[in-house]
């Protein structure tokens, strides 16, 4: 019951942003009017949940587009929002895989389950000209450039944020020889709880809760009313902060475990087909370039 529509629809080489603005076309309605959790890559088959109002059923039924199909709708009490996504899964065909790597990729996979993955932003974050899109990004945030669409600001602003994000976590990594090891004074997050908590000094519980996979070190995306770390963390993520930004501030998880991982081989075809579900926000081509990057022949 309630006064939305919950639409599970499923679209092939469209983005969310895709999704929205051919729905609210095709359904003569303003966009903001249409809830969604997550965003979903374009280059992909993927599958949403929409929040559309109750009273567009009608024209609902009438929708037609060659790259959208809505499998089901239910009805619901409350609009999607961002946040509400728990995660995603995904299935990833790799092509010329040769059959003796396939054990050492199910190998890494196991490995990279229990001890977890960096969670670096994707390259899909920073857009095709990451590297002006940041300049633009710096440029905006210190009043040297007027971007009058709040959207496309929004969306600089998050890769600028981002990127201090990906380089602070490399330091990370490179610092404990390829695994992330908490220090004293880094911002945990509680999974039972969602809540942050800032240790001063690393103790055997604590230690034990994060191999325990109960908390999680997480980083920072600068910004304002954003935890930040103390004593032996905080000397690192200070090199990678950036007060002047005024947008908010958050953390996110430095490693994410995958979950409901199985590993398929066609011999004919010499196509590996990976399943795997990850938290919200992470990224599956990391996943992919996390294995990519291991030397499957050691």
């Amino acid at each position: 019951r309630g006064n939305f529509i919950i639409a599970k629809i499923k679209k092939k080489s469209l983005g969310t942003w895709d999704l929205l603005e051919s729905l609210s076309k095709g359904l003569k309605i303003y966009e903001n009017e249409l809830g969604y959790a997550g965003l979903k890559d374009k280059n992909a088959t993927t599958t949403q949940y929409i929040s559309i109002p109750r009273k567009y059923a009608k024209d609902l039924k009438k929708f037609r587009h060659p790259k959208i199909e809505i499998k089901e709708t239910f009805l619901h009490s409350t609009k999607l929002n961002i946040g509400d996504l728990e995660g995603n899964s995904f299935e990833i065909r790799l092509h010329d895989v040769k059959e003796e790597d396939v054990f050492k990729i199910e190998k890494l996979l196991k490995e990279i389950s229990k001890i977890g993955m960096p969670n670096y932003f994707g390259f899909q974050r920073f857009g095709h000209e990451a590297k002006e899109n940041l300049d633009k990004a710096r440029r905006y945030i210190y009043g040297d450039l007027l971007i009058k669409d709040r959207k496309l600001a929004k969306m600089l602003v998050s890769a600028y944020q981002s990127d201090f994000y990906n380089k602070w976590l490399v330091e990370r990594i490179n610092k404990s020889e390829n695994e992330f090891e908490p220090l004293d004074g880094d911002v945990f997050r509680e999974y039972k709880n969602d809540k942050f908590f800032t240790p001063k000094k690393l103790n055997e519980t604590i230690i034990q809760d994060f191999l325990n996979k109960k908390i999680v070190p997480t980083g920072l995306l600068p910004g304002r009313h954003a935890f930040r770390s103390i004593a032996k963390a905080r000397k690192i993520e200070e090199n990678y902060d950036d007060t002047y930004i005024q947008e908010k501030g958050y953390r996110r998880d430095a490693i994410v475990y995958p979950k409901d991982v199985s590993v398929k081989y066609n011999k004919q075809t010499s196509k590996c087909t990976l399943k795997f579900t990850l938290p919200k926000g992470s990224y599956a081509t990391v996943l992919i370039e996390n294995i990519a990057n291991r030397n499957l022949k050691a």
